[in-house]
Order: structure tokens, then sequence, then C-alpha cells
């Protein structure tokens, strides 16, 4: 997979998050602050305004850390570090200097995305939260074997399991943990805007 196709799948996922912002701020009203759809339009937005200068050929390693720490200051809560973590921690699993990537240069960018997650979070499967989708997406690409678009595939399938079975859990964290079993049938709203970056990723 060229540097430009990574791209494309990059732009593909902004492009899903940013079309999610009136679903995600409805379901962070319920029981959040509200403003989950406003921050990853942000989010959206950082990727898409970084990829603008991106030529064939360049870092993509570099690309990914600046991204990360670009991310890391969007104001909005905790999803600009979370989602700063891991994109960043995305460049963990390449060398300096790649310029194109293939599958198991994905499986690694991915799981070590993943391991930066668990460095700074305790929440995992059934804490509803954004790792409700993260951790089965990147468990299914690492199982899956085959092209770069079979992974991305795998992930997103997973990905949108992941969002659905968010539902049936309690919240365990953030604002919405006061609520307990209120929660229950409503999905997480980052387990979602996770399920559309790998929709996304998916896509093109």
């Amino acid at each position: 997979m060229t540097g430009s196709e990574f791209k494309e799948r990059l732009l593909s996922a902004a492009e899903r998050m940013e079309e999610a912002k009136d679903e995600l701020t409805e379901i962070d009203s319920l029981f959040g602050d509200g403003d989950h759809g406003i921050t990853i339009g942000k989010i959206a937005g950082e990727i898409k305004g970084s990829l603008e200068e991106y030529e064939e050929g360049d870092d993509l390693y570099a690309l990914l850390d600046d991204l990360g720490a670009a991310i890391m200051g969007v104001n909005g809560g905790s999803a600009g570090p979370l989602w700063g973590t891991f994109i960043g921690g995305l460049a963990l699993g390449i060398e300096e200097e790649t310029a194109e990537l293939g599958a198991d240069d994905v499986k690694k960018m991915f799981a070590a995305a993943l391991e930066e997650m668990y460095d700074i979070s305790t929440a995992r499967v059934g804490d509803k939260t954004m790792m409700d989708t993260l951790i089965p997406a990147v468990e299914a690409m690492q199982r899956t074997e085959g092209s770069e678009s079979e992974l991305f595939a795998a992930a997103a399938e997973a990905a949108e399991q992941g969002a659905k079975a968010s539902e049936a859990f309690v919240s365990k964290f953030g604002r919405a943990k006061s609520y307990k079993e209120k929660t229950i049938g409503t999905p997480d709203a980052g387990a979602v805007s996770m399920k559309y970056f790998f929709l996304g990723l998916s896509e093109v």
C-alpha cells in the first residue's frame, strides 16, 4: 500500500467521523457533556489538514507522529488526548522514513497504538468506552491473514460489533458512570466514533 493509498484511507475515516457529528452529539448529550460530536469534528479536521501537504514518498512515521501531537491539543475533554495517543501510537509500529506499508506493517502499527492506549487507560471491553470498539478491531486485524484491504475490512466488522455491544454495558468512566444502569441501551459515543474511523479506513 503506497503512502497515497493510506492517505486516502485516512481521509475516508475523517469524512466518516465528520458525517457522524450530529449522531455523536445526540448520544453524548444523554449521559455526557454533549460535546463529543464537536470534538470528533475537530479531530477529523486535524486529520484532513495534516494530509493536505502530504506527497507520495513522504515519511509516514513523521506524519502520524506529528498528527498525534496535533490531536493531543484538541480541546474537548478526554477525546483529544485519547485520540492523540492512538493516532500517534500508530507511528510506533513502523520505522522512521517509512513511505509504503505492507500488511505486516499495518498490523504492527495498530498493535503499537493499542499498547499505547493500554499505557494511559485502564478501560477494557465492557467498560463502555472507545476501547469497546478499538480492542476487538485491532484483535481482528491481528488474526486476519491477507491484504491490507482484508485487514481493514476485518477490523471494521469487529468495530461495528464492538460499538453495538457497548449498548449492553454500564458506563464505568467519565460523567456517564454516575448514571450507572441507566446507560444500558445506549451505545458509548466514543465507541461509535471509533467505529466510524475503522469503517472509513475500510471503505477505500
